[in-house]
């Protein structure tokens, strides 16, 4: 007599590939599962489909009239040699700093931002026996330079303590910046506008697709001050013994940018 092997069913060989934890939990007959099913029973219960967000980006900038002022500014001087150069920067430098310390100018307010010394070159052709000519360069001295950034916190005196710093030796003027002593709650305004701006925004298309917003996703924050460079006056003319050089602050804005994901719902 020939004897036959049970033949597994389509359920029970799914019961095979399907995780152990799974076949605790299946009681009873077997249960039809589809794709669709077994897909849903893996995505998370607080997922949220693409379609349903909406992302914004929005920007708000707050302007106050500035307390502070940073400048650059230093010594440059020329020797026929780098034991020259570097003395004669020193002893300008001497007098710059005396007169920074008149002007009220505190240590703490004061740092070396650059210092450096090069040699200086010229280019000299010279004719050979043949009728060419041969270039070549030739040291004729050394260029030594000291800089200073300098935080000025009296405003009414600016232009004055500049024309003093010509006056003790200074020679060299990189940039003049306005700004904010304290910039945390102007920037944290910024940040409250920016956000209203970007849920107003969210709002308002919401209304438009015929939905409502229904919770914040997530979101980041990027934002930057960059002041520009206020362009000044010839050195020259500010060492002259007019009137003292005018200045004018304005006003110094700091920038706020904010995105955000919004859930949208019925």
């Amino acid at each position: 007599m020939r004897r036959f092997l049970p033949l597994f069913t389509s359920t029970a060989a799914l019961a095979l590939i399907l995780p152990q934890a799974a076949c605790a939990q299946m009681q009873g007959p077997a249960l039809g599962l589809t794709q669709q099913s077994v897909a849903g029973a893996y995505q998370a219960p607080n997922s949220i489909q693409p379609e349903t967000t909406l992302s914004i980006t929005a920007q708000a900038t707050v302007k106050r009239e500035p307390d502070i002022a940073y400048i650059n500014a230093g010594v440059q001087a020329e020797g026929d040699t780098a034991t020259e150069a570097m003395e004669s920067q020193a002893e300008a430098m001497t007098s710059v700093f005396d007169a920074l310390e008149t002007a009220g100018v505190a240590e703490k307010d004061m740092q070396t931002s650059n210092f450096s010394l090069w040699p200086r070159y010229t280019y000299i052709e010279t004719k050979l026996k043949d009728g060419s000519s041969r270039g070549e360069q030739k040291l004729i001295g050394y260029t030594a330079s000291n800089q200073l950034t300098i935080k000025v916190r009296d405003l009414d005196n600016l232009g004055a303590m500049l024309d003093s710093l010509v006056k003790a030796g200074g020679n060299t003027f990189n940039g003049l910046n306005f700004a904010l002593d304290d910039n945390t709650e102007v920037r944290n305004e910024a940040r409250r506008e920016a956000m209203a701006q970007a849920r107003a925004r969210a709002d308002l298309y919401a209304e438009a697709a015929g939905l409502r917003v229904m919770r914040i996703v997530t979101i980041s924050e990027s934002g930057n001050y960059s002041p520009s460079p206020m362009p000044m006056a010839r050195m020259e003319v500010m060492a002259s013994d007019k009137a003292n050089t005018p200045m004018a602050g304005g006003e110094v804005g700091y920038n706020a940018t904010v995105n955000v994901v919004f859930e949208l719902g019925q």
